[in-house]
């Protein structure tokens, strides 16, 4: 579903070429989790960006649900993320001037999908907010905004949804509900999950964890076997 060869990715600072990744290599196949972890500044957020076709790779190249990425202009990893990818962001990203349902509906309404309403509406039934479908995100609170950010991610079916940093910004009570709620979510449509984290109980969640180190994969591990795979 999503595969890396010798991805790398370079800019131009003021003191010089700066390299952020240097020869990234794997697979992640349909229906796997996977955490990107590693200290700050160590690459993880790029990479995020280079797999979903958000940006492009100095080297290398990456396929995303069966697609070369290399192969497509931006209108079309524009197309291929609105038909087959999901986000969610640290910040939520919610627009502030649609409710709830509004927020939810929009990838709907912009991929003229029929009868999106009753399933933007089943969608916030199941993380826990129809009764808020009318809200503002400013009348939600942190948590409750994540919960529509996920609603939202998950409403189109996607074959592989980011995440980067999905529980960063809420406290561990809220944040823990969150990762029950996404993992959930992912074994029901057996989602692709690719998510960025510094939190340890969030990577434990996951079949695997990638670690990079200073733009290199450090190394692959399988999650804690106590941890992961979060009974329903």
């Amino acid at each position: 579903m999503v595969r890396a060869e010798q991805l790398g990715k370079q800019v131009i600072s003021p003191e010089g070429p700066l390299l952020i990744l240097d020869d990234i290599n794997f697979t992640i196949g349909r229906g796997e989790s996977v955490a990107v972890v590693g200290a700050s500044g160590s690459g993880k957020s790029t990479l995020l960006s280079l797999l979903a076709g958000l940006d492009v790779p100095s080297s290398g190249r990456a396929w995303l649900a069966g697609a070369d990425l290399g192969s497509l202009d931006e209108d079309g990893r524009a197309l291929l993320r609105a038909q087959r990818v999901g986000f969610v962001f640290q910040s939520f990203q919610l627009l502030n001037g649609l409710t709830a349902l509004e927020n939810v509906l929009l990838p709907l309404e912009l991929a003229g999908q029929p009868d999106a309403r009753r399933q933007a509406l089943e969608l916030l039934e199941r993380v826990g907010l129809k009764a808020r479908a009318r809200h503002y995100p400013t009348q939600l609170s942190g948590g409750e905004q994540q919960r529509v950010a996920i609603a939202r991610a998950f409403v189109g079916n996607p074959d592989v949804l980011f995440a980067d940093e999905p529980t960063g910004n809420l406290d561990q009570k809220t944040g823990h509900r969150i990762i029950e709620l996404l993992f959930m979510l992912n074994r029901e449509q057996g989602t692709t999950l690719i998510l960025v984290t510094h939190d340890p109980e969030l990577a434990a969640y996951c079949d695997r964890i990638l670690e990079l180190d200073d733009g290199r994969l450090r190394q692959e591990q399988p999650a804690s076997p106590s941890q992961s795979n979060v009974e329903s």
